[in-house]
């Protein structure tokens, strides 16, 4: 992990989750994302004592552990610090139970990463402009990877995106990544391609993306919604269940699952039926308690 300096006061720390962070007049800085736990939080922390930066804002792209984990230690060590995110993303924050359930579809075992503690927020951004330490940073809405995701632009011209887009190495690895609502990704990833910012940060990406990249690798974004858009509806040339349409694609792209992963996976299918469900592209239907899909005639 390095503080790597991006322009002007806005720098962003290298890690399993990649946060940002600026630093203010006075050093304080803001940190956006803070990874999944103490552990990386405290290597962040290292990082910013060694430079003299002192924590004051926290702002979360959205609600999921690898993003948010970090708040707990961060809130202990620096009382004072204060959490800003969406007010969707903070009822996701503040009931950790809620996340695993919506993959479960219950109780979550214990298998589910999740915080024991409730990950609070001090405040809910608004959309467009939002001022702290006298710098202004505008919040713009990209939801799509989760139910209200959010991007920030820095005075600086510099847009943290947090998981709203995934980078060209994660899709090369993982190329079924967590969706949670199709259309509005696409909506999301069509407007990155017009921020107006110099520099983009992605959450999990080995580099910094420059303005001449993002226009591409969006593309290359929603070139992976559409393939698996395709492979989904040639598969519902028969009827499917769910779980047979998450068989088929694991052994057509060889992805390879773990529990959680299997989770994540089954719920991305979920997005994608619904899309091409709401499109009426498919249809479908109960036999013998089973729930089958099928392609539209």
């Amino acid at each position: 992990m390095n503080l790597n300096k991006i322009k002007g006061n806005t720098y962003y720390i290298d890690g399993p989750t990649n946060c940002g962070i600026f630093i203010f007049k006075n050093k304080n800085c803001l940190i956006v994302d803070t990874g999944i736990n103490n552990s990386e939080a405290k290597k962040i922390d290292n990082l910013l004592i060694e430079n003299k930066i002192h924590p004051k804002f926290i702002i979360n792209t959205h609600g999921h552990l690898d993003h948010c984990g970090g708040n707990l230690y961060f809130k202990k060590n620096y009382p004072g610090c204060l959490v800003y995110a969406s007010k969707k993303e903070s009822i996701l924050m503040e009931n950790q139970e809620l996340f695993p359930s919506m993959l479960s579809s219950s109780y979550p075992s214990r298998a589910f990463d999740k915080s024991n503690k409730p990950i609070d927020v001090d405040f809910i951004l608004d959309y467009g402009i939002n001022k702290l330490n006298d710098e202004k940073f505008n919040v713009i809405t990209l939801p799509g990877h989760s139910i209200e995701h959010i991007g920030i632009i820095t005075p600086e011209k510099v847009c943290f995106l947090g998981d709203s887009i995934f980078s060209s190495e994660i899709l090369d690895k993982y190329s079924f990544p967590y969706l949670y609502n199709i259309e509005e990704s696409l909506s999301s990833l069509n407007k990155i391609k017009d921020i107006d910012a110099d520099y983009f940060l992605i959450g999990h990406s080995e580099k910094l993306i420059e303005r001449g990249e993002i226009s591409k690798l969006a593309d290359k974004n929603i070139s992976n919604i559409y393939n698996y858009k395709n492979e989904i509806l040639d598969l519902l040339d028969q009827p499917l269940t769910r779980e047979d349409i998450l068989e088929n694609i694991t052994i057509l792209n060889g992805l390879s699952l773990n529990f959680y992963e299997y989770h994540l996976d089954l719920s991305g299918v979920s997005a994608f039926l619904s899309y091409l469900y709401n499109d009426k592209l498919i249809d479908h239907s109960v036999e013998d308690g089973k729930l089958y899909f099928f392609r539209s005639k």
